[in-house]
């Protein structure tokens, strides 16, 4: 760690993973509620478990994506950063703001958290990701342009990078987007279309600059490679996922109500999507392979290759199973769009986020990587968290063609809930497996307390 500033992101990584634990154990809840329909309920009904899993799995998201740039940010611009100060308190307002939110949404019915949120003054709730009250929505943004600004005040007085300037690229685009989710029209197709403005352009736009510009910086950071070579590649990949990722927004209007040319353009563009990761996953062995030098610490180039591959297959791959609108027909809305979901999230931002963590907290400690039992841990958590992924994506992938087609293309169609008790076995799996992530989430945490024999701080 070569900047004084570079330790708030330390803040910042250890509320991400205490969310991220909060996330997947509510995945976990929810995925019981599957088979055992009352499970907790009137505690905590599916409604709310699925309510508080997606939101928490964005807030945490946010939380590292920060910390990774107040830790980048820095090293990249040559200077600290511009006001460590309005760092922490942003951190802590972004922080209570989500702990009384999730809080909200567990202890008071929603109908009566709008009352309570006076968002019948200025309605934007009630759409899925964004159920955040009115007041929270505010305070996002109020964070947001804080942290933009803070970054840019640091990349503008500072040495200009590539990275540096994609990520603040993302990051603008970021709180852009988010403000459509102030617009709440009346009209239903109105309101889903700019919906996807938020949900689609955060997830296969502008958050796909941030995830390949950390990816970029951590691999710089562990071989050693010139930095000509890894931003000739960045700029190929976020300019694909850029010109893909805009206009294959059309996939999500396929039958809302919108023309229907956007099937075509939908169908096509989005046929393009997986064309950046597969190349980031090119670029990631690429530059592996070349390397000048073996780095200490394996994890963090293990989470960097396992995030280009896993990036290709979940949202790549995945994406590509049901992204044409004839395929699309007959599988939107069924777990073949939860699989998609499932394994995107873990391998496009779950593990970037994971990488930078895996990199930075050693250097945050005075050590260049953790020391070898730490290691074997962390590596021990990647395949358990990776591998119960696959099995979720999988059997959710299987489920899903079998919803649609006993429910939608079959000459005897069936009822939803009948279909769905067929496909119980494959929703118990999807259980196990993620018991066995949240054992593997455990097991990477653990690692950071375990001891062993130092890696002493090596600049360069």
């Amino acid at each position: 760690m070569k900047y004084e500033s570079q330790a708030i992101a330390k803040l910042y990584f250890i509320a991400a993973m205490g969310l991220f634990v909060g996330q997947i154990l509510f995945g976990v809840v929810m995925g019981l509620q599957y088979v055992v329909g009352d499970f907790l309920f009137p505690l905590i009904p599916f409604n709310v478990a699925r309510m508080v899993h997606t939101n928490l799995l964005i807030v945490w998201l946010l939380f590292g994506f920060m910390g990774s740039a107040y830790f980048l940010i820095p090293e990249e611009s040559e200077r600290e950063l511009y006001s460590p100060l309005l760092a922490k308190i942003m951190f802590w307002i972004f922080l209570v703001a989500g702990a009384l939110t999730v809080a909200g949404y567990l202890l008071v019915p929603y109908a009566r958290l709008a009352e309570l949120t006076m968002n019948d003054l200025f309605p934007t709730m009630g759409r899925e990701f964004l159920e955040q009250p009115t007041i929270t929505k505010l305070g996002i943004v109020v964070v947001a342009l804080a942290f933009i600004f803070n970054i840019g005040m640091t990349v503008l007085t500072g040495r200009k990078t590539v990275i540096s300037l994609v990520l603040l690229t993302g990051l603008i685009g970021l709180a852009v987007f988010f403000l459509f989710s102030f617009y709440n029209p009346d009209n239903l197709v109105l309101d889903k279309y700019f919906w996807w403005f938020v949900v689609h352009l955060w997830v296969e736009g502008v958050w796909e600059l941030i995830m390949a510009s950390l990816l970029a910086y951590v691999l710089i950071k562990v071989t050693g490679v010139d930095r000509e070579v890894i931003e000739k590649w960045l700029y190929i990949i976020i300019a694909m996922a850029l010109i893909s990722g805009l206009v294959g927004t059309g996939h999500h209007f396929y039958w809302i109500g919108t023309p229907g040319y956007w099937q075509w353009l939908g169908s096509v563009f989005s046929a393009l999507e997986p064309l950046p990761f597969f190349m980031m996953t090119l670029f990631a062995f690429d530059v592996v392979n070349k390397r000048r030098r073996e780095h200490p610490n394996k994890a963090a180039v293990l989470w960097a290759l396992g995030t280009a591959v896993m990036a290709f297959l979940g949202a790549g791959v995945w994406g590509f199973l049901h992204t044409l609108a004839p395929v699309n027909y007959y599988t939107h809305g069924t777990q073949v769009t939860s699989a998609h979901g499932h394994m995107a999230f873990y391998g496009a931002y779950v593990m970037v986020i994971l990488t930078m963590i895996s990199y930075t907290m050693p250097l945050m400690r005075g050590q260049k990587a953790a020391n070898a039992t730490a290691q074997k841990l962390e590596i021990g958590s990647f395949w358990l968290m990776t591998i119960s992924m696959v099995v979720i994506t999988l059997f959710l992938t299987v489920a899903g063609f079998m919803q649609a087609y006993m429910q939608r293309y079959a000459d005897s169609p069936q009822p939803f809930m009948v279909v769905q008790d067929q496909l119980a076995t494959y929703y118990w799996i999807r259980e196990a497996a993620g018991v066995v992530f949240l054992a593997g989430l455990f097991l990477y945490l653990y690692s950071f307390f375990a001891k062993g024999k130092e890696v002493a701080l090596v600049e360069g």
